[in-house]
């Protein structure tokens, strides 16, 4: 048989798995307030979410697919070599997100990608081969991986200031409600989880959809980095198949450990989760959710009581994400090493 059918097969598959990952990790980041204002129990949650999840992807265009498709060159590296490289960097962003998911920490999937794909291929071809955008910058055009980073970093900033806003103008807005309003946001959050959930999709699924057309690409079966229809299909299912497995672990760290989420809370940080998250896709930017929720939390909490934020574990979360893009980049690294044979066999 092949062997570059054989590791496109492989590497179409392990996409998939990374996506699956990928929609369980990030459930949790979705559905946390929801669940934690008692807004939804989690089945209910995780079904009106998963349903969004899946249109996120069809309906969201394909932008953020073409950033995270193109940050890698690997047009000129034989397709043995290529594939491999690509299945090592997808094997780094898939342990590191099972690691993180097991010990409960909201990570980032979207660093875990773009450290694992980035150590595979420098260790492998060269620092040249990775498209870091630096020389783009200095004419004005922002690309590679200068554009993804600023979008992962620039994002949970925005969250937070965001939050720490709209949770200002809203409790100035109802500061004279009675307590059967609580009825009512609780009813509202049935449309901003919704929301959290398609922008989340479109964001997120175009991920896996830029990475699987680059397999095409480069193992030969299109001639062009256009997204085919039932790649959409397959990451749209795959994630969420991911988002109705649940993620209870982190649950657990972004509705109660970061400050005590009540309806309020909840809705102000779908609204800013949502809209932070829809306008990077429409402009071709990955952006991680566990960011954008987790600070649009802490925002929310530091606009009404910063005493009451615990700011401990939002430093056990940055520590977290600091660490990520190394962290996956390391072990798609020594997966490298270790298929590196296959190399010496088939080049």
């Amino acid at each position: 048989m092949d062997i570059v059918f054989v590791l496109a097969v492989s590497a179409v598959l392990i996409v998939l798995v990374f996506d699956y990952t990928n929609g369980f990790h990030d459930a949790a980041n979705i559905v946390a307030s929801v669940i934690a204002s008692r807004a939804m129990t989690p089945v209910q949650a995780v079904l009106i979410v998963g349903v969004f999840e899946f249109l996120g992807p069809l309906l969201g265009g394909t932008a953020v697919a073409n950033t995270i498709g193109k940050f890698v060159v690997l047009d000129d590296v034989p397709r043995v070599a290529a594939l491999t490289i690509l299945v090592c960097g997808l094997l780094g962003a898939i342990a590191w997100n099972l690691l993180t998911w097991w010990r409960g920490i909201p990570s980032s999937s979207s660093h875990a990608l773009v450290g694992g794909l980035a150590g595979a291929v420098v260790v492998a071809v060269g620092p040249d081969h990775v498209v870091w955008g630096f020389a783009e910058l200095a004419q004005g055009r922002v690309t590679g991986v200068v554009k993804v980073l600023l979008a992962l970093v620039l994002s949970p900033l925005i969250g937070f200031w965001l939050g720490f806003l709209l949770h200002r103008v809203m409790m100035g807005l109802l500061r004279r409600a009675a307590p059967a309003m609580n009825r009512h946001l609780r009813n509202a959050q049935f449309l901003t989880a919704a929301g959290l959930g398609f922008s989340h999709g479109a964001n997120d699924a175009q991920k896996s959809m830029g990475i699987l057309t680059l397999v095409l690409l480069l193992g030969g079966f299109i001639d062009s980095f256009v997204v085919p229809l039932w790649v959409m299909l397959a990451c749209a299912i795959a994630l969420t198949l991911g988002i109705l497995s649940g993620g209870w672990r982190i649950v657990r760290t972004l509705g109660f450990a970061i400050y005590k989420v009540r309806p309020l809370h909840a809705l102000d940080s779908q609204l800013t989760s949502a809209s932070i998250i829809f306008a990077a896709s429409a402009l071709g930017a990955p952006v991680s959710t566990t960011h954008v929720v987790a600070t649009s939390i802490m925002g929310i909490g530091a606009s009404e009581r910063p005493k009451s934020v615990r700011w401990a574990k939002a430093r056990e979360i940055a520590t977290t994400w600091v660490i990520t893009i190394p962290g996956a980049a390391l072990v798609s690294i020594l997966a490298y090493f270790v298929l590196r044979p296959v190399l010496a066999l088939f080049a």
